[in-house]
């Protein structure tokens, strides 16, 4: 079962049929064909399988999860293709990542949502860790969903990342991440995760190493 929807999420990615001066993949979700721009010599501009899986949850899942109307950000956003299909599932969408990346994915989100989307997702910047509070007040920032793929590998912003999620979390937000696990330190970090969440597997594949969780803050009451 696990080799057969593996499969599947796979078979959502397709390629440029000539090559041309600009390296790009194609995806199909959420019945439109999405062209991202990738840079193979940054990390944070390539697409990674953690978001397929995540992309494939949420067109598969529309009905249990409903992001029409939904405020989401997405942490981490890279080249854009969770925000993408989430904005045109119907929520409005803050994408974020490092300064360094958001020209790409301003150009990817631009690209992909124009006139498609009943909400225009944003663009923002956001350093985990860094200026929380002044640029993501939690006064005024409300998220239904925080999600994430593929944000925990070697880095040394493990703690950072952490903060980030308990500030932007409130207690009726959901979180889905989607985590590929490598390293031991890495993988640590799920045990530090549930030091403030609950956490939820809803899907794994072993074949990819990757595991999709639904986080809530603790205490909060479980529907």
């Amino acid at each position: 079962e696990d080799e057969q929807i593996v499969a599947e999420i796979m078979e959502r990615r397709f390629f440029p049929d000539l090559i041309t001066h600009q390296t790009w993949e194609g995806f199909r979700f959420a019945g439109h064909e999405i062209k991202i721009t990738e840079a193979t010599d940054c990390y944070g501009a390539v697409v990674w399988p953690s978001a397929l899986v995540l992309c494939y949850f949420l067109e598969t899942n529309s009905k249990q999860c409903n992001l029409v109307d939904k405020n989401v950000i997405e942490i981490g956003a890279g080249t854009g293709l969770v925000s993408i299909v989430a904005s045109l599932l119907g929520a409005f969408v803050t994408a974020t990542d490092l300064p360094e990346l958001l020209g790409n994915l301003q150009h990817n989100v631009l690209q992909n949502t124009k006139q498609k989307c009943k909400h225009q997702p944003c663009v923002k910047e956001l350093s985990w860790g860094i200026d929380l509070e002044k640029n993501f007040p939690r006064s005024s920032c409300h998220f239904d969903y925080i999600m994430a793929a593929d944000v925990v590998y070697h880095h040394p912003f493990l703690d950072e990342l952490l903060l980030t999620f308990d500030h932007l979390c409130k207690n009726d937000t959901v979180i889905l991440w989607a985590m590929k696990f490598r390293l031991e330190k890495e993988n640590q970090f799920v045990d530090r995760f549930q030091t403030l969440f609950d956490l939820e597997m809803i899907s794994n594949f072993p074949s990819l190493n990757i595991a999709l969780y639904k986080g809530i803050r603790k205490g909060r009451m479980k529907a």
